[in-house]
């Protein structure tokens, strides 16, 4: 269960503001079919994260140890620091007219923006932290699908009325708590 909130929390507040989030209010506006985009990204994010969170797991078996816990420690807290710089849509992601309709062009979109972005990678450290693919894909899942859902639903509102700045130092406080959690307990290892 600690895996599964652990991760929620830290992707759903990595998504605020994340390019992510801003492609799913591009696409609510442009479609406005909010169920198939919400069904897009569902199934896009659990490619693709369940994919990161193997990825995780599976180094986390090959490098196992002390040394290796504090190189998970050391991505959660340059994780913290890339959450603090915040994220735009550049014009050259901007969405072509689809002939594919709202779910395929989501599920395709999300897919790819999602490959190397902060939620990613945060599920890659999740991943070698709690060595578990279902519960951390089932946690950074759910984080993504609060967030994204409310953008679909909200979009605009959202934007004006967060302050996207306090939800960064929010999520890189979270991710940097992680890191010397790992650390500490990456210490403590070599005493048992």
């Amino acid at each position: 269960m600690e895996a599964v909130v652990t991760s929620a929390l830290a992707v759903a507040l990595a998504e605020i503001g994340d390019k992510t989030m801003l492609l799913a209010i591009v696409l609510a506006t442009r479609f406005r079919k909010p169920i198939p985009i919400i069904l897009g990204i569902l199934v896009a994010t659990l490619a693709n994260h369940g994919i990161a969170a193997y990825a995780g797991q599976s180094i986390a078996g090959i490098m196992s140890g002390r040394w290796f816990r504090y190189a998970v420690s050391i991505s959660f807290i340059a994780m913290a620091l890339w959450t603090l710089m915040p994220d735009k849509l550049d014009e050259d992601d901007g969405l072509k007219p689809s002939r594919y309709g709202a779910f395929l062009t989501t599920t395709i979109a999300y897919f790819f923006v999602e490959i190397g972005d902060k939620t990613q990678i945060a599920t890659i450290a999740l991943g070698a932290q709690f060595q578990s693919v279902l519960t951390v894909t089932t946690g950074t899942t759910l984080g993504m699908m609060l967030t994204n859902v409310a953008a679909v639903y909200l979009g605009d509102a959202i934007v004006e009325r967060v302050s996207l700045k306090l939800v960064r130092i929010v999520a890189a406080t979270l991710f940097f708590l992680i890191g010397v959690w790992v650390a500490l307990e990456a210490f403590f290892l070599q005493f048992h």
